[in-house]
């Protein structure tokens, strides 16, 4: 099913101005706003468990949260004690974190891949009520169980980039975060190494595949969009603009290269309520086309 959502930019806004965002989204008819954890700005699950009070409706996801600065079961705990808050709301997501960020604060590994290998499905195997043991290399638990797993474990998100990456979270997540800056025939290389390692790996049902694509309306929006993408070739195929009408035209790009939920990210100029209408008014077209 084909989805869309915005973005709040922790490196545009600040804390200040996330409940306003937050409440415009809602207000916009925002399916989904989703942010993410990069040091040192915003708080993953303290924003989420704000967002989530504060409004009826809206999904909130969180792609990504850094594995290497959290245990698995606090992580476990944060996201069950959220669902359960929340039931239906929470898209979590975690992935490797900037390496040099994860040095600074002494949580850096030698193997990201092995660390979300190990992770993910313990992570998943705790929200769905289980008693875990693991014994590995970085992920070390011993009978571990939630006394107070979700009723419906949420979907469990990894972000990915890379070859090996992508195949990897085929094979453990239940999702794929995709950042921005790809172009929809990049997307569909990826989305097809995803799928194909999901179904070598013997799991059965969808996985659902979020991408991030920087976007702008109004005023110079095909000048800031691309400006956003920055020295890549061929930019103005890794950004949306324009009316909602002419973003939501490109966004069928996307869902066509298999992406599931198009995810549109402000550019760096713009008033950020303006931008949730507009992205409101996509997803409204975007959700009619599907019909």
């Amino acid at each position: 099913m084909t989805r869309l959502g915005a973005i709040f930019n922790p490196y545009t806004h600040s804390p200040d101005e996330f409940r306003d965002a937050v409440l415009a989204a809602e207000s916009a008819g925002l399916p989904e706003l989703w942010i993410w954890e990069d040091c040192f700005r915003l708080s993953a699950f303290s924003t989420v468990g704000a967002a989530l009070a504060w409004t009826e409706s809206l999904r909130i996801g969180i792609g990504i949260a850094p594995m290497p600065l959290r245990n698995v079961a606090a992580t476990a705990m944060e996201v069950a004690t959220i669902e359960r808050l929340f039931p239906g709301r929470l898209l979590p997501g975690v992935g490797h974190g900037v390496l040099e960020w994860m040095g600074q604060v002494g949580a850096r590994v030698a193997s990201p891949l092995t660390l979300m290998r190990e992770y993910v499905p313990a992570l998943k195997g705790l929200l769905a009520g289980e008693q875990v043991s693991v014994d590995g290399r970085y992920v070390q638990l011993d009978a571990v169980r939630l006394d107070y797993p979700p009723a419906t474990p949420p979907l469990v998100y990894a972000a990915a980039e890379g070859p090996k990456t992508l195949r990897l979270s085929g094979e453990v997540a239940d999702g794929t975060v995709l950042d921005s800056g790809h172009t929809a025939a990049e997307h569909a290389t990826a989305t097809a190494a995803i799928r194909e390692a999901r179904q070598a790996a013997g799991r059965s049902g969808a996985h659902d595949v979020v991408a991030y694509v920087v976007t702008a309306f109004g005023a110079d929006a095909e000048a800031r969009a691309i400006s956003d993408v920055g020295d890549k070739p061929d930019p103005a195929s890794r950004a949306l603009w324009g009316e909602p009408a002419d973003v939501a035209a490109g966004a069928r790009e996307f869902f066509d290269a298999g992406v599931d939920d198009v995810v549109l990210l402000p550019a760096s100029r713009g008033d950020i309520a303006e931008f949730y209408r507009a992205a409101g008014e996509v997803a409204r077209l975007v959700t009619a086309d599907a019909r």
